[in-house]
Order: C-alpha cells, then structure tokens, then sequence
C-alpha cells in the first residue's frame, strides 16, 4: 500500500531491507535523518563515512532532509552528512529544513495544546504532508508498548525498540491530535499491523 502513493516520506532513516521490505515497502522520496541517529549509529560522521552511504543506498536518489538550522548543536552534523554525500557522489539528495517553518509549526501546536516539548519528527513531517498533500496517510504512529487491537507488546520502531526521549517529545499527546485529524477526515491513520507475527 506505501509503495502505491504519490509520494512517500520516511522517517528517522528506517530499515527498508532484510524482509522489512515485504510489510513497509521501498519506495522513498523523502526520508528524514534525525542527528541523534546521525551521531549514535555513525559517530557524526566524524570518523568512517562509507557505512553510512551505504545505509543510504536503499532511499535511492530521494531527497534526504535534515534540521541543519534546528539547534545551532545539529549543524556541524548535518553539514557533514552534505559534504559526505557530495564526496560519496551518493545519488541521494540532501536538503535543509527552514529554521522559521520548524518555528512556526512550533508556535502552531503550542496553540493547539502542545507546551513543553519538542516536535517530534513524526508530526512535523504529518504537517508538512497536511501542507502539501491532498490525501495523507499515516503508518507507524502508534505511541503505545501495547498492539491496539490484540494487546500484545510492541517495540517502539518495527525494526528496534529504541525508546523515545520523553523528555523531549510528548507522543501520546501527539497521537491525540493526529487521531482527532483523522477522526475530521484531515488524515488517514493506519493502525493494523505493518509487520505481521513480530512483537
């Protein structure tokens, strides 16, 4: 069903492989890199650079956004993964949030109930999507341990259990938002399962 859309946004740089491919697709056009990501699972790109090009071989040539100008934290970061693509001749093609939208979309939730946190990648990219689509679909955001339907446990992400900064980010208020928008017709969650048999 993903691979069926116009258009695809990933999120966070998921696993598309090793039987993954089979319940979430391949097709990308956007796919966002999360520095955190950036720095646990590549070292910030500080030392070798060619694991992460290959982890990108799998988006093909879709346009890879990242938070540059976020947090002045995320820039030496995001810059690298430019100059790495670049120096890689990777197909993928990098490209900057405006620092005044995150803003803006910021100071737009805030008035919607959302204080005290930030964003999560996951409703930026569904308000982005909201901003430029006429049908956006979502799948993946559950924020509970529990499967909705058969209450058994679920991992946070479909391919590992790396739990979210709740210091950061507010998920189940996020979710409570998202499920109003597609209880107005705004949005379609998708809440089955997307990888059959695993927890």
């Amino acid at each position: 069903m993903i691979d069926s859309a116009q258009f695809v946004i990933r999120c966070n740089l998921p696993p598309l492989q090793n039987g993954y491919e089979k319940h979430v697709g391949t097709k990308t056009d956007l796919v966002t890199a999360n520095p955190s990501i950036l720095m646990e699972k590549y070292g910030a790109l500080m030392g070798r650079r060619r694991p992460f090009v290959k982890s990108l071989r799998s988006y093909g040539d879709s346009l890879l956004l990242l938070p540059a100008f976020s947090y002045g934290h995320n820039t030496p970061v995001s810059l690298r993964v430019a100059y790495t693509i670049e120096d890689f001749e990777s197909p993928t093609r990098p490209i900057f949030f405006n620092p005044e939208y995150l803003q803006s979309l910021a100071v737009f939730w805030r008035s919607q109930g959302l204080r005290e946190v930030r964003l999560s990648t996951g409703i930026i990219m569904a308000s982005l999507a909201l901003e430029l689509c006429s049908n956006v679909h979502l799948y993946g955001f559950w924020p509970f341990s529990n499967h909705p339907h058969g209450l058994r446990a679920l991992t946070n992400h479909y391919y590992d259990n790396r739990q979210v900064k709740k210091k950061f980010h507010a998920m189940p208020a996020e979710f409570d938002h998202l499920l109003r928008l597609h209880s107005e017709g705004a949005l379609r969650l998708h809440l089955g399962d997307c990888a059959p048999g695993e927890k």
